[in-house]
């Protein structure tokens, strides 16, 4: 079985030096980070489409990896396209219609930018959802959409991660040593 290629799928922010998921892509061997969007950063489209473009390149199975606003994208992209996905990590996942923190979107913007509503059909591939109780974020009140298709439970799970905050750097989080032992999981 040929090993998957991960795909690391961030959130609205795109890469930050020091998050887990960009630590994560220069410790693994075959990991791809999502080139970051230059303009269009609300428009949850052009998120899916950056997705979309990067797995059309990848031959063979991906892993995504994706956090907060990354799962949302994830969610979409499952819903309108195929790749061969051996399983997602979903580390996070918001609730993006309640008001979020200071500084960040609003529900109005989130919504015209496509993000909501978010798919509720069970995702055609094996799922790790990891909410985080702590987060200083809505937690997704929806766990139906983070659900795997019905032929892929054995493989899925949905697990609090603990007190992570948002799993972030403001959270303190750099290295997220997890992170892999689930993608290895996935696998």
């Amino acid at each position: 079985m040929n090993p998957p290629t991960v795909v690391i799928v961030p959130g609205l922010r795109d890469h930050v030096p020091q998050h887990w998921q960009t630590l994560l892509a220069d410790r693994l061997d075959d990991a791809r980070l999502l080139p970051p969007l230059e303009t269009d950063r609300l428009n949850r489209h052009a998120h899916v489409a950056v997705l979309q473009r990067t797995l059309a390149q990848i031959l063979g199975p991906v892993v995504l990896v994706a956090h907060s606003a990354g799962v949302i994208t994830t969610v979409h992209w499952a819903a309108q396209h195929h790749h061969e996905v051996r399983g997602a990590l979903l580390a996070t996942p918001p609730d993006l219609t309640p008001p979020l923190l200071e500084g960040h979107p609003s529900p109005d913007a989130l919504h015209a930018g496509g993000w909501t509503p978010v798919p509720m059909k069970p995702l055609p591939f094996p799922a790790s959802s990891r909410p985080a109780p702590t987060t200083p974020w809505p937690p997704t009140t929806t766990p139906q959409m983070c659900v795997p298709h019905p032929a892929t439970p054995a493989r899925s799970k949905r697990q609090a991660l603990g007190p992570v905050g948002h799993l972030n750097p403001a959270s303190g989080y750099g290295t997220w040593e997890r992170a892999e032992e689930f993608v290895r999981e996935l696998s």
